[in-house]
Order: structure tokens, then sequence, then C-alpha cells
């Protein structure tokens, strides 16, 4: 413990020039007293720390006392303070060595290099979850995640939403999409994907595994998910709009769906946008055209349309604006086409 306080505070001190043992102490969280302890434990050892008194004062390193890496190029060094994900380093139980990593690379940077990477770290932060939006609890991940780096076989209850199943992985690796983990494991021999959220239970094994020497966990991960969107089902919706709520329609259904949109040539009594455009997700497509209201109106397909009518004459009969129907009769509400 003592000894990583230690090269803590020489990294401090390499990295900032100086620092008084109030701020040291506040940054180690302990006493003024033990850092004062830690600073005489440097000087016996070597290490050119000196202190000076007066109100700008502190502690400092001999000038030119520093390690340094060769090798990097000053782009190379910026990108390492762009690509930490706190966050999932966090849920993955490494935090604490994202943070001391960084704290060591940017100590033995050089000048010129140390300075450009630390603005591209003050400028510039990468939060992928989107808005709005809970992380997924993942208590099992950290255990997943040892299996991985092991290279042992793993025992996993895995909820699949009908039923629970168990089953035996060979775990690969993990990744995170869009806030998201997924594990990649062998199963009978060949690669699946699992949602880290949906793992019920894991119960670890002392039992290696061979990797597959072929296996590459970005390449299989571009292939499926590339699979996955080329397969996934597409409707092609025919909505007018609001254009002063068109911003509100890329939000509800995504920019790049919006963009692609193609605009009829049709004309409008209100001035209304006519677009016709293609969703991936024909499932989800009616409830995210309610939640827009009276700022869009779906004109096809029919049955989309006929979803939407139904929805809201339910939401009308929930406040009371309609009566409850007769079940012994026909509704005698107006259905596709009809004003």
């Amino acid at each position: 413990m003592r000894a990583s306080r230690l090269l803590s505070i020489l990294l401090l001190l390499q990295t900032r020039g100086h620092l008084t043992a109030g701020e040291l102490a506040d940054e180690l969280e302990v006493s003024v007293r033990t850092v004062y302890r830690d600073i005489e434990a440097l000087s016996e050892a070597g290490v050119p720390v000196y202190t000076e008194r007066g109100p700008h004062g502190g502690v400092r390193l001999v000038d030119g006392y520093r390690t340094r890496l060769t090798g990097l190029t000053s782009d190379e060094a910026q990108s390492l303070f762009l690509s930490g994900l706190p966050g999932p380093a966090a849920e993955l139980g490494l935090g604490t060595v994202v943070a001391a990593a960084r704290l060591k690379v940017l100590a033995a940077l050089p000048p010129e290099l140390r300075s450009r990477a630390s603005r591209l770290g003050e400028r510039f932060h990468l939060d992928a979850p989107g808005w709005f939006r809970s992380p997924e609890a993942v208590p099992h991940l950290q255990a997943l995640a040892t299996a991985v780096w092991e290279d042992r076989l793993v025992r996993i209850r895995y909820d699949r939403g009908d039923r629970s199943v168990e089953r035996l992985l060979a775990p690969l690796g993990l990744v995170i999409k869009g806030g998201v983990w997924y594990l990649v494991a062998l199963v009978d021999g060949a690669p699946r994907t699992y949602r880290v959220s949906r793992v019920i239970d894991v119960v670890p094994t002392e039992d290696p595994f061979q990797r597959p020497a072929d296996f590459d966990l970005a390449t299989f991960w571009t292939e499926t998910t590339s699979a996955y969107e080329a397969a996934a089902e597409r409707l092609e919706v025919t909505l007018r709009v609001d254009p002063d709520r068109l911003p509100w329609l890329m939000d509800a259904v995504g920019e790049e769906t919006v963009r692609g949109a193609t605009r009829l040539d049709e004309p409008d009594d209100d001035g209304w946008l006519r677009i016709r455009m293609t969703v991936e997700w024909p499932r989800e497509v009616h409830g995210r055209v309610l939640a827009l209201g009276d700022a869009v109106e779906v004109l096809g397909p029919p049955e989309l349309r006929q979803r939407v009518i139904d929805s809201s004459r339910r939401v009308l009969r929930r406040y009371g604006a309609l009566p409850q129907p007769d079940p012994s009769s026909a509704d005698p509400m107006p259905t596709v086409g009809t004003p």
C-alpha cells in the first residue's frame, strides 16, 4: 500500500510540477503528516525531492528528473486520453487501475506530448449511453470478465425471455455497444452472443479451454452486427408531419431515418410535409408515432394506421372521453379512411 502511495506522489509531482503537502494529502486521502513521512522516504531512496517554505512553496522534484516513454507520436499520446471509458472500466472493476495507468503515462510523457494529451482530456469526454437511460444491472460482469481473462469455462443460467436455460460457455470476449454489455462465447464449438444483463447466475469452473487461434473479437463483432442489421425487419411508412415538429420526429425515429426519407410532392391543405421513410423496427414504430401526439399522422401502411387509431381509442376511453364499447355490438367508431 505504501509503495503504491510513494509511486503516486512521484508521478503527481512529475505531472504537475509541484504541490503543497495539503494538496498531496487530499489527493491521496491521507494526513499531511503521512505525506511528510513519505517525502522523507522518497528522499532516503535517492529520489531528488525537496520542499520549499513560503506562500509559493511546496513539494518539488529537481528539474529534469523524470522517466520518459519513447516511440509515442503526438497523435498516439492524444488517443490514449480519448480512449478511456471510465464507466465501463468501473463496471469491470478496473476504474482505479485505468486512472493509475493514465497518470503513469502522463507523468512519463515528454513535456510537449504531455501538454497536448492533457488538453485533449480537458476538451473531449465520451459518454456512451443515451439520454434518460439507466444503465443495465450487470451483477455478473466481473465474474464473466475473469473467466474471459483466464480462459476458463463457466456455467450460466440465462433469461431468454420466455424461459431460462443453462449453458456451459467458453467465454471469448466482452463487448460494450450503446452502453450495453455483451458476452461472446463458444457453445458447441460455435461463437454465440449473450446480453450480460440477462445472465441470471454464473458458476465459474476450474476447467480451461483452448481459445481458437484464428478468432478475432473485433472482426467477429463487426461481421455479426452487419449481418444482423442486413437481416433486420423493415417497414415503409408514409407520414404527414408538422414541419415545426420535424425535430420531434427525428428524436423519435432517428435523425438518419428522417434524413433518408423521400419527400412526397403532394399538396397538403395544412402545409405539412408528406414523407416516406423506411424503419428497421416495425414492432416499435406505432408506439413511437403515438408519442408524438397530433404532430404527425400515419398515412400508410393501412395496418399501421389502424393500430394507431385503435390505440388512440383505448387512450380516450381510459380518460372517459369515449364510452366503453358494448361487447354485444360492433364498435361504432369509424375505421381507416374516414374522418
